[in-house]
Order: structure tokens, then C-alpha cells, then sequence
């Protein structure tokens, strides 16, 4: 299934979900280029939530860019395959090698805002990041390793300190909570 249909049948967790899928799909109809940075517009991101198996913790990385500890992810860089693009970026950010998705599905959508920036000596835009995320599950055990030219550390938090570690009110309010309720409601559904 492409990922166009995959976002169509996805149910929508709350309101947020529901009006980030329209634009979504209305998006990938006006756009060739949804899934390149050349679209300064917007374009396509994937991430992972990573819960140990216990769902009890998840890793962030402390991101250099939103000077925030922040969840795992990254662009699709023409890649339309974004399952690929959220578990290529959990290994290239974290390090994590022994992983897999809890759920074949989409776990979470999100459009999310990205301020004006410069990075690597050039200015970029403010743009909207159209992200979706899948549901990972990970050892505590494995060793964690920085990704220097974006992240300055990595590490497990319990679920109850990502709103206290991330510095970014919107995304603890629009994003974090709801991929924690989640996580909790899956494995209530789980058991």
C-alpha cells in the first residue's frame, strides 16, 4: 500500500489528527514534490516513538537545531517509502540497530511548524513538516550514540519526564501528550 492510501485509511486518534489528515492528503494532490526539501512549501518527515518493552520509557534526542530534547526523525528526502525513512533515522540518531514497529500501521500524523532557520550557513524558510510516525519498540540495553551534526545527546526518559525534558510548549502540548495517551491506550488494548 502507498503511503497516500495508508493516510487515507488511517482512523484519526483525536481532532488534530483528523485536520492534519485532510491537509495531508490535499497536499500530496497538489504536489510532485511533497517528499523533497525543494518544496519550501512543506514537505514529508517520518519519526518513531521508541517505548521499551515495558512501554514504560521512550528515547529522545537533545536536538541542536530546536535546542530541545525532542523525539526521533527526519526527512523523506524523496523517499516515499517513510516507514524506511523512521527506521533509517532511528539507527542513524540513536544508534539503535535491534528495533521493530510495534503496529505495521501509521501510529501518528502531525503537521508541524518549523520556524525560520539557518542551517549549514544557508537560510531556511519557515515551512510546515507533514510527519508520520510508527510505534517502535526497542531494548533499554542497547548502547545509544550521538549523531553530532544534529544531536548532542541521547537518551531513555520515562514517559511521566518528556513534557519536564522537551523545551518546546507545542510540541508537549499538541504532540507529546497525545503519542504518550496512545501509548498507554495501546497496551491497555494489549492486555
Amino acid at each position: 500500500m502507498n503511503i497516500y492510501d495508508e493516510i487515507r485509511d488511517y482512523v484519526p486518534y483525536n481532532e488534530q489528527e483528523e485536520t492534519d489528515k485532510e491537509g495531508m492528503l490535499a497536499f500530496l494532490d497538489q504536489y510532485d514534490n511533497a517528499f523533497l526539501r525543494e518544496n519550501e512549501l512543506g514537505h514529508f518527515t517520518a519519526s518513531v516513538w521508541i517505548v521499551n518493552p515495558e512501554r514504560t520509557k521512550t528515547v529522545l534526542a537533545y536536538h541542536i537545531l530546536y535546542d530541545s530534547w525532542a523525539w526521533i526523525g527526519g526527512h523523506a528526502d524523496g523517499e516515499t517509502d517513510l516507514r524506511a525513512v523512521a527506521m533509517r533515522e532511528l539507527e542513524e540518531e540513536t544508534g539503535i540497530r535491534h528495533a521493530y514497529r510495534v503496529m505495521d500501521g501509521i501510529y501518528s500524523l502531525e503537521t508541524i511548524h518549523v520556524p525560520g532557520h539557518v542551517k549549514h550557513g544557508k537560510y531556511v524558510s519557515s515551512h510546515l513538516h507533514f510527519n508520520v510516525t510508527w510505534l517502535v519498540e526497542a531494548d533499554e540495553s542497547e548502547a545509544l550514540q550521538v549523531r553530532e551534526d544534529e544531536n548532542k545527546a541521547v537518551r531513555w526518559f520515562a514517559l511521566e519526564d518528556v513534557e519536564k525534558a522537551s523545551s518546546e510548549p507545542w510540541m508537549v502540548e499538541h504532540v507529546y501528550r497525545k503519542l504518550i495517551d496512545q501509548c498507554r491506550k495501546f497496551d491497555e488494548k494489549e492486555h
